[in-house]
């Protein structure tokens, strides 16, 4: 029935399936099927799947936010659950861009979307990176899928490690550029900081 309903279903499923709705097979294999079907609208479908995605993750966020910290205490109180919680307190938002960019066997990205809202991750910045993750991947899903159709797949599997290396390579210029932003706000916040000198006179 989705698939009736092109690129709106996908906007559906992805926002239920970010909301923490299980959904079966997810919202990649629909947007696979989906473009392989409709490859003319296949950017159209992409887009809604990153609409989706956000607007979906948005509220699942804001529910770990207002109540997530007890979930998350109850739900990490198991050795996997206390290692994925270390993990992102390690290393930050730069495990939501990982498992947001491509799905990581054993690294859930409800976990550490979980942990970023349970835990006072900014807002702002936790949507902006799961944006920075989650264009990259549902625009290539869906030029694989208009382009190979059901040989989509089989591609992915054989490119696996490339495809690790790459979003691995794209979290530590994110990382970077985080800490640099960062840096630069408490420089700013510091007093006499981020106060341009006005440029000498030329005497005449």
């Amino acid at each position: 029935m989705l698939a009736s309903w092109g690129p709106l279903g996908v906007f559906g499923f992805a926002a239920a399936e970010s909301a923490g709705i299980p959904n079966p097979g997810g919202t990649d294999l629909l947007l696979v099927a989906m473009t392989a079907a409709r490859p003319s609208q296949s950017w159209l479908c992409a887009l809604m799947a990153v609409m989706g995605s956000l607007a979906g993750t948005a509220v699942f966020f804001e529910m770990m936010r207002r109540g997530g910290e007890a979930l998350l205490s109850r739900r990490a109180s198991g050795r996997r659950g206390q290692k994925l919680s270390g993990w992102f307190k390690q290393y930050g938002i730069g495990t939501v861009f990982i498992t947001g960019l491509l799905p990581v066997p054993g690294l859930p990205f409800k976990v550490f979307a979980a942990c970023a809202g349970a835990l006072g991750e900014s807002r702002t910045r936790f949507l902006l990176v799961l944006l920075a993750a989650r264009i990259p991947r549902y625009f290539a899903l869906a030029f694989l899928g208009a382009s190979l159709g059901d040989k989509s797949w089989p591609w992915i599997k054989s490119h696996t490690w490339q495809m690790a290396a790459a979003a691995a390579f794209l979290a530590a210029g994110l990382y970077l550029l985080l800490r640099c932003l960062e840096a630069r706000a408490q420089r700013c916040i510091a007093p006499g900081g981020c106060v341009e000198e006005a440029p000498a006179r030329v005497a005449e």
